[in-house]
């Protein structure tokens, strides 16, 4: 069923007026191994339900778990990352609890002795702030297979007429990143939030552990907000949407629960620590169960599986394999490129850094693929409610089109006619300039019949430029241009006018 919009919420002003926001957020991300985590089964994205399963996958009984080392190094990449201590042994535990897609009944997790623990990493805001998130803990687990509610609306159990489980998805490794208390954000959280786990995605792409794909469920956010009276109060009650999959719908249930728990609290009420659902159509989060502490879920040491002993070379030799990190990489690229601060703000605002980077990396000078990405196309973008690395455009074919401006084969108004051709799925630049005999006209001989005919027109403003103003000469041109549609060489047809004027 379908939520419906309630009239019980202040105003966001004035509720991170009068309350201070704290966050909590727990990461999970898919990793992109060959096999699950605890067998052999393969692991596919989109897959008939029920084939990517093994005993092991299925929980049948006398069936014994072996642990992913490929898993177990995306899990260490990942802590190191997040600048977090790599344990020198840690365990897996059984986390107990009924669900229909968790096929043994219990969850194999990491309770007390997690992989990683004790990071941080710094996000940086829209407007150049640096905001450090610390990090609580890296953990590995499995995931749980899928429920699909059949018969009822948006998808959910409400209304149902029945239930189909695909255990495909059970046993897929993960790795599930939980922050410290996240402190003074203020009336900026729901951007922190954003950006923090956007900063994550960004991340797990580098580190080559996931595809992370967040309308794939690659990566999906757990959101725990509280509010209290003031930064020196104690920490208020929590509530944890689930499953939220969009960095919008990140930053949208950070702003809403906000305004519901601040209605809450004002009408004397209490916050229940439950966890929530967030519904994108109505912009709103709706009560899921009451949340359960840690020792509601009877952790204990998983018998089937030895600890995890990474030795100090192995970790080492791991740090010294890791990648680029986005930060540095962005810092570097603007330094490259010679962008300004602001200019490099927008880039990544518009996920355009490896757009541009791949454009530069044809042949493009920084300003050029700066302009056609953050000029023509983001406007078309934002025209047509798309994001800028959906455009049936490539940087490469980004590239072509400034090579043939370079070459004078075109001019910056037919080059956007080219791209409406590049867009349409004509072919490259080039063959789109062909295809529509879009090339500028070089022959001085047509381009002089066209001036000759414009000066005819014009006998008053050839009087006048050869009186010595030249202002009026633009008159001419226009006229050049628009007989030939554009494709004279502007600056050509200038000087063509003002000799043919002077004879």
């Amino acid at each position: 069923m379908t939520a419906a919009p309630t009239a019980d919420l202040v105003a966001y002003d004035d509720a991170v007026r009068r309350y201070d926001p704290v966050l909590g957020i727990e990461v999970h991300v898919e990793l992109g191994t060959r096999t699950k985590m605890f067998c052999a089964a393969e692991v596919e994205f989109g897959g008939e339900p029920n084939t990517q399963t093994t005993p092991v996958s299925l929980g049948l009984p006398g069936a014994l778990p072996v642990v992913n080392g490929t898993a177990v190094e995306y899990a260490i990449r990942i802590g190191l990352a997040l600048n977090c201590h790599i344990a020198e042994s840690c365990r897996f535990a059984r986390k107990n609890y009924f669900y229909p897609d968790v096929p043994k009944n219990f969850q194999t997790s990491q309770y007390d002795e997690p992989i990683a623990y004790d990071g941080w990493i710094d996000i940086e805001l829209e407007d150049g702030e640096i905001f450090r998130v610390e990090i609580e803990r890296a953990h590995m687990e499995e995931d749980a297979g899928k429920n699909t509610h059949v018969g009822g609306t948006a998808g959910r159990i409400h209304g149902a007429e029945y239930s189909l489980v695909d255990y495909n998805r059970a046993g897929i490794p993960l790795v599930e990143i939980v922050t410290k208390p996240i402190e003074g954000a203020g009336d900026r959280a729901p951007e922190v939030a954003r950006a923090y786990v956007q900063t994550l995605r960004d991340i797990f792409r580098a580190l080559g552990v996931s595809e992370a794909r967040m309308e794939r469920g690659n990566v999906r956010a757990d959101v725990n907000v509280s509010l209290r009276p003031d930064p020196t109060a104690p920490l208020g009650t929590r509530t944890e949407t689930k499953n939220v999959n969009s960095f919008r719908s990140v930053e949208r249930t950070v702003r809403h629960e906000i305004s519901r728990q601040a209605a809450v609290l004002d009408a004397g009420g209490t916050v229940v620590q439950e966890t929530r659902h967030w519904h994108e159509d109505t912009g709103i989060t709706t009560p899921g169960r009451v949340k359960s502490d840690a020792e509601d879920y009877r952790y204990f040491p998983e018998p089937d599986l030895v600890p995890v002993t990474p030795s100090r070379e192995w970790i080492e030799e791991i740090r010294a394999g890791l990648p680029e990190m986005p930060a540095a990489r962005r810092r570097r690229l603007q330094n490259e490129w010679g962008y300004a601060d602001a200019e490099m703000r927008d880039v990544v605002n518009a996920g355009a850094v490896e757009l541009i980077e791949a454009t530069v990396a044809g042949g493009t000078t920084p300003a050029g693929a700066r302009k056609w990405w953050m000029g023509e196309l983001a406007r078309r973008a934002k025209q047509d409610d798309v994001a800028l690395a959906t455009m049936a455009v490539t940087p490469a074919q980004i590239a072509e089109l400034e090579q043939l401006i370079a070459a004078g084969t075109i001019n910056d108004k037919l080059a956007r006619q080219v791209l409406d051709g590049v867009l349409a799925g004509e072919g490259d630049p080039a063959a789109v300039v062909r295809s529509r005999g879009l090339e500028v006209v070089s022959d001085d001989g047509a381009l002089l019949a066209a001036i000759d005919e414009a000066l005819a027109a014009q006998p008053d403003i050839v009087e006048k430029v050869r009186g010595g103003n030249q202002g009026p000469v633009g008159a001419i041109i226009g006229a050049v241009m628009k007989a030939t549609k554009g494709q004279a060489d502007a600056k050509r047809v200038r000087e063509l006018v003002l000799e043919r004027i002077a004879q």
